[in-house]
């Protein structure tokens, strides 16, 4: 689906084009993505934005298309099964806060009667303030553990004439339900989550079943209904949730949970709840780790949650460019003799490893040859720190396990979900690639770095470095990724533009323009005073050097530093007349 979606063919110019529409994109409404970036990049006096990469472009477009195309098949299934009611989607917050894609959706999505879904304070209020100028149908659901302020500004909401639903997590928050709205004369609407008995072994499986962290049990739901009977306000219930986890790797799991919720909702009916809606959480696998298996935990080729975030995921696209290039050259190939006279040198216990290493090897034993592998290498280490063996060696060990690794196609482990984000150039696609590489970060963490990609490739088809840059794009980072990202080494966000299609020479308009945060914008959330600092740096300057005009240059460079995105600016582009600081 992401590519028919997002990418069409390499256009006649090598590179990446965007079909804004889906499907229905025409030729001429294709968007070269190398023009954004030059158009965001470029200096301002050439008629560029000046703005620094690295970059996040959003596609208002997709996202419309995506909105449209969701609700167009839940229509089409609610008529084909003679499904009486409707589908509504709701938009978890959580997955991107960010407020004009928070506000392209409740837009998009006015005439489906989209709603959004809150997980705390802030969230809420961010709900609230956006569906001011949605549909009046449209869903606030208020999700998470709640406390008394969460639960006053759910009932203010209600009484802002929002369509606000507070969905019990856990019973205790009943209580003050029942209290707050009481004291505020404020009817709620209640929902509850239900922690079925329906679970999957799959990724995520174990915030599923009896024992996961959210919703009620059996027992507790009974409870809370007697106890909303007592109140005379069992009629507030109409909501029920369920979520039996991400990831699902099995259509049968959705279907037995599905069914297991839908007796519950039958059973609250005949218990005298004025029930309405039935809100179904979870998704099925996707092919996070490119392995296109449906033996995978992680992969099965379908989506389904009540807001699929895959479709939110194809509407943001980063892009960055390379600002350098190493490498490292191992042999091709050892002869006979000289593996003969490496081994030679190592311990007894490394002559041990090496023979196990070529067993293995000869029986197809991948696993042990890369266990056997290690063990070597680590032998040969400590031979080298007793002086028993010379840098020659060791680098000639270490030459041995690249061809072995190599061979073997030994992928590093990697964070989080073992997800794999499509990677690519964004230009100079009629141009074969000369090189394999792998993505090093900026930080100064040892394992920052992509090193596993579509297909379960461990390196990457590139192009040797020239002049003008070299841009690559990371595709399917519009759900979470953006959200989640850190401040690790204080590098903070990437400068954001907004692309709409368009019939102009183009094709296309930037209608918002970010730059990324400052060095200064980043230390200010850690809880730096910026402005101090450089004050601080300035009167050290003119302590130190004694030079007034040196001193004031020095101020002026530190003064730009602060100011200055932290992201490194490639060789290449460096203005060769620019202050420093020296």
């Amino acid at each position: 689906m992401a590519g028919e979606v997002l990418i069409s063919a390499v256009n006649f110019a090598g590179n990446i084009s965007v079909r804004p529409h889906g499907s229905e994109t025409l030729s001429h409404q294709e968007i070269d993505l190398l023009k954004i970036v030059k158009k965001a990049s470029e200096p301002k006096s050439y008629g560029g934005l000046g703005l620094q990469l690295p970059l996040l472009v959003r596609f208002p477009d997709i996202l419309k298309n995506r909105l449209e195309s969701l609700q167009s098949a839940f229509e089409y299934a609610v008529v084909s099964e003679g499904y009486e009611s409707h589908y509504q989607g709701v938009y978890p917050v959580k997955c991107n806060q960010d407020r004009f894609v928070v506000e392209d959706i409740v837009k998009f999505g006015s005439s489906f009667r989209f709603g959004l879904e809150a997980g705390s304070k802030p969230e809420l209020l961010l709900a609230m303030s956006c569906l001011c100028k949605g549909n009046p149908e449209a869903l606030v659901i208020c999700n998470g553990f709640k406390d008394a302020e969460y639960i006053s500004l759910a009932l203010v909401a209600r009484k802002l004439a929002l369509n606000t639903v507070i969905v019990l997590e856990q019973e205790e928050e009943l209580d003050l339900i029942i209290d707050l709205s009481r004291k505020m004369r404020i009817r709620p609407v209640i929902g509850m989550r239900a922690k079925l008995r329906t679970k999957h072994s799959g990724h995520f499986g174990s915030t599923s079943g009896e024992k996961g962290k959210f919703g009620l049990t059996t027992a507790q739901i009974l409870r809370v209904v007697k106890k909303l009977e007592h109140a005379g306000m069992l009629d507030c219930l109409q909501l029920l949730h369920f979520h039996i986890g991400s990831q699902i790797p099995s259509t049968t799991f959705l279907a037995d949970g599905v069914g297991e919720a839908a007796q519950i909702y039958c059973e609250l009916v005949r218990l005298g709840a004025h029930m309405r809606v039935i809100d179904i959480g979870g998704g099925l696998g996707i092919d996070y780790d490119g392995s296109k298996s449906s033996d995978s935990d992680n992969s099965v080729g379908m989506v389904f949650k009540n807001m699929p975030r895959r479709l939110f995921a194809l509407f943001n696209l980063f892009v960055t460019e390379a600002v350098g290039a190493s490498s490292y050259e191992t042999p091709s190939s050892f002869s006979t003799l000289a593996l003969e006279n490496l081994v030679e040198g190592f311990s007894e216990d490394a002559r041990a490893d090496y023979r196990n290493l070529s067993d293995a090897a000869i029986r197809g034993e991948y696993d042990a040859c890369l266990l056997y592998m290690e063990e070597m290498k680590q032998r040969c280490v400590e031979q080298f720190k007793e002086g028993c063996l010379g840098m020659e060696q060791l680098a000639a060990v270490e030459g041995l396990c690249d061809l072995v690794t190599k061979a073997v196609g030994a992928a590093e482990p990697v964070r989080s979900i073992d997800q794999v984000f499509p990677i690519v150039p964004i230009h100079r696609l009629d141009e074969r690639p000369s090189v394999r590489g792998i993505l090093s970060d900026l930080t100064c963490d040892s394992d920052g770095k992509i090193d596993k990609f579509i297909n379960g490739e461990s390196s990457l088809p590139l192009h040797e470095l020239e002049g003008g840059g070299y841009f690559l794009g990371m595709f399917l980072g519009g759900a979470y990724e953006e959200a989640l990202g850190g401040f690790h080494n204080l590098f903070g966000g990437p400068s954001v533009v907004r692309v709409s299609q368009c019939d102009g020479p183009h094709g296309f308009a930037v209608t918002r323009a970010v730059s990324g945060p400052s060095c200064g914008d980043v230390l200010r959330v850690m809880q730096h005073q910026p402005e101090l600092m450089f004050e601080t740096l300035r009167h050290r300057a003119n302590e130190f050097v004694h030079d007034d005009l040196s001193a004031a240059a020095l101020a002026t460079g530190l003064a730009r530093s602060f100011n200055n995105m932290p992201y490194l600016v490639p060789l290449c582009a460096v203005d060769g007349d620019a202050d420093s600081v020296e």
